[in-house]
């Protein structure tokens, strides 16, 4: 009996030391795409890992010679320090904008 306690005390120890996940391995477990080719798109997606991203993006001045798309998004990642980074941003005219906690500010 104690030999089976202690076998059991030892699988269960074993299963919860915490398995160190490969990037590599990481699957989607969300996607949303609409993307229905007219005036703008949208989609988001979350890995196993941890991962995520969403961005729209839509058609701006439609029919001017000042027709452009300006995009919007959000991604985020933990990084090898344990923390999740966030970058929020907006692209358009005036070029990519991202935003975030960890990113320097300009002056």
């Amino acid at each position: 009996m104690k030999s089976f306690i202690a076998l059991a005390l030892l699988v269960a120890v074993a299963a919860a030391v915490p398995v160190s996940q490969d990037p590599k391995d990481a699957v989607v477990t969300r996607y949303e795409s609409d993307n229905i080719g007219v005036e703008g798109f949208r989609y988001a997606y979350e890995t196993s890992d941890g991962k995520s991203a969403q961005e729209e993006g839509q058609l701006k001045n439609v029919g001017t010679e000042n027709e452009a798309i300006e995009v919007r998004g959000q991604f985020a990642y933990t990084g090898p320090d344990g923390v999740v980074y966030t970058v929020t941003y907006i692209a358009n005219e005036n070029g990519f904008q991202p935003q975030g906690a960890h990113l320097p500010q300009a002056p």
